[in-house]
C-alpha cells in the first residue's frame, strides 16, 4: 500500500506581485541564504566571536561570491549551451548554479570579509560548516519549481511527475523520475544536524576549523550517490565511467578527509573583550572602589604580590597623573 502515487511538480514557477514577477527558484535560494546567515550569526554569538552585524557582512559577501562561483562552474561545465549565447550567462533565475563552484566562491569571499572584521578564518569555517548544508537543503527546492535535475525513471511511491515540456528526450508522457532534489535536500538537512551535534559534543576537542572538512566529506558522500541517479546532460558528463560532478564529489571526500587527518586540534582563538576597563573619573576614588566597579573582589587585591617595577598603590598614596589613572 503506497502513501503517494507520485510526487507532483508545481503548476507554476513564479508569482506575479503587481508589476513584479517573482521567480520561485530565486526565492528558495534567498530563503536558504537567510537561514544560513541566521545560523552562522547565532553560532558566532554563542561562542562570543561576533554578532548579527558580523554575520550579515560575511553573508553578503559570501552570497555574492557564491552566486558568481556557482554560475561560473555551471557555465564551464555546460559551455556548449552558452558559447553562442553569452547573454544567457547572467540569467540565474532560469536555473543553473553549480554547488561546488558556489562553495569555493562563497567561502573565499565570506572568509575574506570576516577576516577584515577581525574574525579568525578558522572560527568562521567552524561556524559556517552546518550553515552551508542548511542553505543547500532549502535552496534545492528551487529545482522542484523549475522541474529540473531529476533522476532516472522509477515507479517508486515518491517518484516525481514532470510536465510534458520538461520531459527528457526519449521518455514517454506519464513517466516518473527519482526526485533527486528531494534526496539532496533531506541529506543536507541531516548533515546540518549531524555537524551541529558533533560541534556541541566534540567542538572543543576538534578545535577551530576542523568541522569544515567534515562538511566536505559529508556533502561529497551524499552528492556522489545522488549524482549517480541524475540523467541531465552536461558537457563533462562521463569521465572514466563517472559523471564529472561525481569526480568533484570524490575530490571533496578525499580532500576533506586529508584535511581532517593531517591537521591537529588547536586552541580556540581568544575572544575579544566586550567592554572597556573602568577608569577613575574622580581622583578621590579608592582602589577598592575601582576594583568593585570593574567586577573584581577588593579582597583579592590583598593577595597580589608587589613587584619592584610595578609597586602597589595604597588608598592613601598619590593616585597618579592628572588624567585620574592610578600609578603603576
Amino acid at each position: 500500500m503506497t502513501v503517494l502515487a507520485a510526487f507532483p511538480s508545481p503548476p507554476f514557477d513564479s508569482l506575479a506581485i503587481g508589476p513584479l514577477d517573482l521567480h520561485l527558484y530565486g526565492l528558495m535560494i534567498a530563503l536558504g541564504v537567510i537561514a544560513a546567515v541566521w545560523l552562522f550569526g547565532r553560532r558566532l554569538a554563542e561562542r562570543g566571536y561576533g554578532d548579527g552585524e558580523d554575520a550579515g557582512s560575511v553573508g553578503t559577501w559570501g552570497v555574492v561570491g557564491g552566486v558568481v562561483g556557482a554560475r561560473l562552474y555551471h557555465v564551464a561545465t555546460e559551455w556548449d549551451r552558452f558559447s553562442d549565447n553569452l547573454g544567457d550567462i547572467p540569467k540565474i533565475w532560469e536555473g543553473g548554479l553549480g554547488i561546488p563552484g558556489g562553495i569555493v566562491g562563497g567561502v573565499l569571499a565570506g572568509a575574506y570579509a570576516g577576516w577584515r572584521r577581525g574574525l579568525p578564518v578558522s572560527v568562521q569555517l567552524t561556524m559556517a560548516a552546518p550553515a552551508l548544508p542548511l542553505a543547500q537543503a532549502i535552496g534545492r527546492w528551487g529545482n522542484w519549481f523549475n522541474q529540473e535535475l531529476f533522476g532516472r525513471a522509477t515507479d517508486l511511491p515518491w517518484a516525481l511527475e514532470v510536465d510534458v515540456e520538461h520531459l527528457p528526450t526519449g521518455y514517454a508522457e506519464g513517466t516518473t523520475f527519482h526526485p533527486t532534489f528531494l534526496y539532496e535536500s533531506l541529506w543536507n538537512l541531516g548533515l546540518c544536524g549531524a555537524l551541529l551535534l558533533i560541534d556541541r559534543r566534540r567542538g572543543n576537542q576538534l578545535g577551530p576549523g576542523r568541522l569544515f572538512p567534515l562538511y566536505l566529506v559529508g556533502y561529497g558522500v551524499g552528492r556522489f550517490w545522488i549524482e549517480g541517479l541524475r540523467i541531465d546532460a552536461v558537457e563533462l558528463s562521463d569521465v572514466a565511467g563517472l559523471r564529472w560532478n561525481q569526480w568533484v564529489a570524490l575530490a571533496m571526500i578525499v580532500g576533506g578527509g586529508l584535511w581532517f587527518v593531517v591537521t591537529r586540534p588547536r586552541e580556540w582563538p581568544p575572544v575579544a573583550a566586550t567592554g572597556e576597563p573602568h577608569e577613575l573619573d574622580d581622583p578621590g576614588e579608592s582602589i577598592d572602589e575601582l576594583a568593585a566597579l570593574d567586577g573584581v573582589d577588593p579582597a583579592a587585591l590583598d593577595d597580589v604580590p608587589e613587584s619592584p617595577d610595578y609597586p602597589l598603590v595604597d588608598d592613601d598614596d598619590d593616585l597618579g597623573d592628572s588624567s585620574g589613572r592610578p600609578a603603576r
